[in-house]
């Protein structure tokens, strides 16, 4: 009797290429390629040499390649009807860390009208190449109705296929990259490297293995059909047929449940260093992220005049939060483009909340949120009131003249602007605030400068040498700090302090460091310090950091993450410099972690303008102020043994010359954050 011929695994193969808008080139250089790769794509789509196309869970690349494209839209529409080309649903591939939950519903929001329009009905959350992943990301998913979601880097051990927080979710373990078939060699030698991928994958999955057949900005070769029925002979033990992902989800089942975020470093590369490139690129994003949020409450609360704009804004700010960009690890050229659409966004943010505020009654607080709540509120006004307090001025037009349509601003309308502080629901208490040269405080929390140490009091409570400023050698890259373990740091010293504000409801003192000098300001009634620093930053390769140092181990941090809070667990006693990698393939693990606005340890809570990563480090919790470094990728990386990307110079990265930072502190219980958080961000508005 014959021997039983040994059955094959099946393979599914879908067809993609992972089409970042700009990275290691520009956006518009990277869209002359995209016009001859997606050309060649449907050709193949129209001619059956290819069965269907996943393009790459993103609508954004499809419009791009229309707007010079527009006669093919017809072909498109036809292509995607007949489920041979797969689009969206995200309009783009936008970073899960660094963006917020608003944002990321309009994205959802934006890429499926794109998509149902053209005719697509299936969607998958196509996560390929994101640094890792949030936890709350599943229930968005489910919000829109998406029951599926492929990811990659931070899944650790995990198999092929598990239940994300109940979204059937499918881990690629080789990641989305595979070009063997676009690679020069014989077929037996493709075959061999094919073998060696699909073994990885075997290893994790069941009886059927999906394989991604693509790369970045990458074309399908005209023979690829032909290729795979060739590597087929070559492979002993799997059949490679070309499909969609769709027919994959139906082919395997999902057991195994996972609820928590997805940042386990110790089999792909979650490049956390990311989170700190660039903290301009992140100012700028966290700015623009609110007002355009706070621009839109108006909006649909006062008509819908401007609601194309908001969508045109959104689409901009979308385009700027996709990895590569957000992160910060692309050329100059892309981040001062990244520059030019944030302040396009401001411009239209900032117009719509002051034509909205243009006819509408003076001296009214309107509130999205805590309406009864006490309140200090910033306006413009072009004189002084008896009941306001004068925190900065400036030359300009009043935006009575600037925004009505009615008139035009002429010479003698350029005047003197005083920003006011207000009072709104208040009882006309008296100010509890005091001030003098080495001590800020009111009657719910202080800060002293005393003998060369910042000390700061939550009640009677005094906290000693409560905040540093320290900064570090940083030999890493846009993808990853990259420390010296020898490196002890530099600690600024405290030199002076003196009184810089001094009123009824906002008081501030100027702490005079070694590394610059930084504005405290508290505002009356006030549970929050609130930190001001600008200075010209003229040193390259550096780490700065706001340190804050309790009297017990941080082991346990709640940070903001989709506009809700997650708790992560921490080692405090893991010190990275002890734990650099030396083997080929790996990236040291690390006690940095992304945050949004807000970051909470041992009862203190941080709200920041854009600062969106912390460390931890035995009883200190770090904020990160500025991290430069002036390479994409460095080979030489310290923190991890293999390049992620290009290594291109990239001297905007180094952050020289003027840079800001702001952030503030206050005691509080953790489940009031939102209370805290929309001080420093706020809700309500005067008009």
């Amino acid at each position: 009797m014959a021997a039983k011929e040994k059955q094959k695994k099946k393979v599914i193969a879908y067809l993609h290429s992972h089409w970042d808008r700009e990275w290691y080139r520009e956006f518009e250089v990277f869209r002359l390629r995209l016009l001859r790769v997606f050309d060649n794509i449907l050709d193949m789509l129209v001619t059956n040499k290819i069965p269907s196309f996943y393009f790459d869970g993103q609508i954004a690349a499809l419009l791009d390649y229309l707007e010079l494209r527009p006669e093919n839209i017809d072909l498109v529409r036809q292509l995607v009807k007949d489920k041979k080309l797969f689009i969206g649903p995200f309009y783009c591939l936008v970073d899960e860390f660094l963006t917020d939950g608003i944002c990321f519903r309009k994205n959802l929001e934006i890429g499926l009208r794109y998509a149902q329009e053209f005719g697509c009905t299936d969607f998958i959350g196509y996560f390929a190449d994101t640094f890792g992943h949030s936890r709350n990301i599943p229930e968005i998913l489910k919000e829109f109705g998406i029951d599926k979601a492929i990811v990659w880097r931070g899944c650790g051990e995990l198999p092929s296929e598990f239940l994300f927080d109940g979204i059937k979710t499918v881990n690629l373990i080789r990641g989305y990259y595979m070009d063997v078939f676009s690679g020069v060699g014989n077929p037996e030698c493709k075959a061999a490297a094919l073998k060696r991928t699909l073994d990885r994958i075997a290893e994790k999955s069941k009886d059927v293995l999906l394989l991604p057949i693509g790369a970045d900005h990458l074309g399908i070769p005209e023979d690829i059909w032909e290729q795979i029925e060739l590597a087929n002979t070559y492979l002993e033990d799997y059949n490679i047929v070309l499909e969609s992902p769709f027919d994959y989800f139906d082919a395997v089942k999902f057991k195994l449940k996972v609820k928590d975020e997805l940042r386990d470093n110790s089999s792909t590369f979650i490049l956390q260093g990311t989170y700190s490139s660039r903290t301009k690129i992140k100012q700028l994003n966290t700015e623009c992220s609110y007002k355009l949020d706070l621009a839109n409450k108006l909006q649909l609360n006062f008509g819908n005049f401007y609601e194309s704009s908001i969508q045109y804004a959104y689409k901009l700010l979308l385009q700027n939060q996709a990895h590569d960009s957000i992160c910060g690890c692309s050329t100059d050229l892309v981040h001062e483009e990244n520059v030019t659409r944030y302040n396009k966004i401001r411009q239209i943010a900032d117009t719509i909340i002051e034509e909205i505020r243009l006819v509408q009654p003076k001296d009214v607080a309107v509130s999205f949120k805590y309406p009864d709540k006490y309140k200090l509120l910033e306006v413009e006004r072009t004189e002084v009131d008896n009941d306001s307090q004068v925190v900065s001025e400036r030359f300009g037009f009043s935006p009575d003249i600037l925004y009505n349509t009615s008139k035009i601003p002429v010479t003698e309308d350029y005047k003197r602007i005083y920003t006011l502080l207000k009072e709104f629901n208040g009882e006309n208490a008296k100010s509890d605030l005091n001030v003098d040269n080495t001590d800020l405080f009111n009657s719910k929390i202080r800060i002293e400068v005393v003998k060369g140490k910042i000390n700061v009091y939550d009640k009677s409570k005094c906290y000693k040498n409560f905040i540093e400023f320290v900064r570090y050698k940083d030999r890493g890259d846009t993808y990853n700090f990259g420390p010296l373990p020898d490196d002890k740091g530099e600690v600024a010293k405290i030199k002076s302090a003196r009184v810089i504000m001094d009123g009824p409801l906002r008081c501030g003192i100027r702490i005079v460091t070694s590394f610059f000098s930084v504005d405290v300001y508290l505002n009356k009634k006030s549970k929050l310090l609130n930190f001001k620093i600008k200075w010209p930053n003229l040193l390259t390769n550096r780490l700065w950091q706001v340190r804050f140092n309790f009297p017990s181990n941080v082991d346990e941090v709640h940070s903001e993450d989709m506009n809700l809070l997650i708790k992560r667990k921490f080692d405090p006693n893991y010190n990275i410099r002890e734990n650099l990698p030396h083997e080929k393939g790996h990236e040291a693990a690390t006690n940095t972690a992304p945050m949004q606005r807000f970051a909470w340890a041992n009862g203190l809570g941080v709200i920041t303008h854009g600062l969106t990563e912390y460390e931890v480090y035995k009883k200190s919790l770090a904020v990160t102020l500025l991290r430069s470094t002036g390479v994409i990728s460095n080979p030489d990386n310290p923190a991890r043994t293999t390049p992620a990307g290009p290594p291109i110079t990239v001297l905007g990265a180094q952050q020289l010359g003027l840079n800001t930072a702001e952030f503030s502190i206050g005691f509080m219980n953790v489940k009031d954050w939102p209370e805290y958080v929309e001080e420093v961000y706020p809700q309500t508005l005067i008009f």
